[in-house]
């Protein structure tokens, strides 16, 4: 019998592949690869060949994939996460926000609900924006939500809380009603350029503006090339974890180049603690 975290992620490298997300090209380049590197297209045709992606005449342009990937992501979470209530009770919500960049998303829940009033008052004087810059932006792909609990369900095994005490905490439904973020998932289809710095960037801003417990913080990505793994995973502080959409595959071509630099990397990244498996994420959010 398959259990439901391994078909959860078969499904997962389904979607991707039928969706045309992953594939490779005539030439055998995956569409996750550096074209121009011998070591990135080696790994991405291993992986690609491991998860039955098709040969296809063009590859999807570069916003269309990482949309796409953000889509399966989301998915493969709501598939997943709620599914641990023996070990993170609660009433969850999942979101991809990611593509209304034009609304103020995280502002519309704990604990970010101040920063609307900041991005008002920014709009209405610009000069604010030359003091703050962009230090209060947070721009999420994937928001996971926990619904505030009614009081009834706190008491639900012996009498905890009543009317007097425990007045300020978001977890009751009675004293507020804007589900909380638990979990902030970006995903990048890829780590080229200044990606990488982006993510750094976002997360530092993420516990930055908080008014309450940081979230977890993550990063998921189907970069084949472990030297770029490496700018986003190595190094603590602002990511908690970064996931990859197929760590078992990546280990298995990084080992097949021969490349001991990227195969020392991969290890160091692996035994320290930084890079996981996509199928690790929904346990890891139950902590």
């Amino acid at each position: 019998m398959t259990v439901a975290l391994t078909a959860a992620r078969q499904n997962f490298h389904h979607a991707l592949t039928e969706s045309h997300t992953l594939t490779l090209s005539p030439e055998g380049v995956a569409s996750n690869a550096d074209g121009s590197q011998k070591t990135s297209i080696a790994i991405g045709l291993g992986i690609a060949t491991d998860l039955a992606a098709q040969t296809v005449a063009t590859k999807l342009q570069g916003q269309k994939a990482g949309k796409q990937f953000e889509g399966a992501v989301e998915s493969f979470l709501k598939e997943t996460f709620p599914s641990f209530q023996s070990l993170r009770p609660g009433s969850w919500i999942i979101e991809n926000v990611g593509g209304s960049r034009s609304e103020y998303q995280i502002s519309k829940y704990e604990p970010y609900t101040h920063l609307a009033s900041l991005a008002s008052a920014i709009e209405k004087d610009p000069a604010l924006a030359s003091v703050l810059g962009n230090s209060y932006e947070i721009s999420p792909d994937i928001l996971v939500l926990r619904k505030p609990e009614k009081d009834a369900v706190i008491n639900g095994d012996q009498p905890l809380v009543d009317a007097a005490f425990g007045r300020h905490s978001v977890i009751r439904e009675s004293n507020q009603d804007r589900p909380i973020v638990h979990a902030i998932v970006s995903c990048k289809w890829t780590l080229r350029s200044d990606r990488a710095q982006n993510a750094r960037s976002e997360a530092l801003n993420i516990i930055r503006n908080r008014k309450g417990r940081t979230p977890h913080i993550a990063v998921v990505t189907a970069e084949p090339s472990p030297s770029r793994l490496a700018s986003l995973a190595l190094g603590t502080g602002d990511i908690d974890t970064v996931y990859h959409f197929a760590l078992p595959e990546l280990s298995e071509a990084v080992g097949k180049t021969d490349n001991d630099e990227a195969i020392s990397m991969l290890e160091t990244l692996i035994s320290g603690k930084r890079l996981r498996d996509i199928s690790d994420l929904p346990l890891d959010l139950t902590v």
